[in-house]
């Protein structure tokens, strides 16, 4: 948890490339956890890879458990190019 808040943090102060670069390795501990994908969609929507964003957003989707927490990424997927 507190290496996922760490790249977000860095995506903000560094860039979207640093914060992604941070995510590496995360998906074992973290593997089932909606919020992982959610942060990776959004750092390669605002690199401009659209295409993987949205296999990441389709993911964060999957994952969320309650309906609020599908709002969010469900929303960010439709305004996807």
């Amino acid at each position: 948890m507190v290496r996922l808040n760490r790249a977000v943090a860095v995506a903000e102060v560094d860039g979207p490339a640093a914060g992604l670069a941070l995510l590496a390795g995360l998906d074992g501990p973290l593997a089932r956890y909606h919020l992982l994908p959610a942060v990776r969609a959004d750092l390669l929507r605002r690199l401009g890879r659209t295409a993987e964003a949205s296999t990441a957003y389709d993911e964060a989707i999957a994952l969320a458990g309650a309906t609020a927490e599908r709002e969010f990424p469900q929303r960010r997927r439709a305004e996807l190019p």
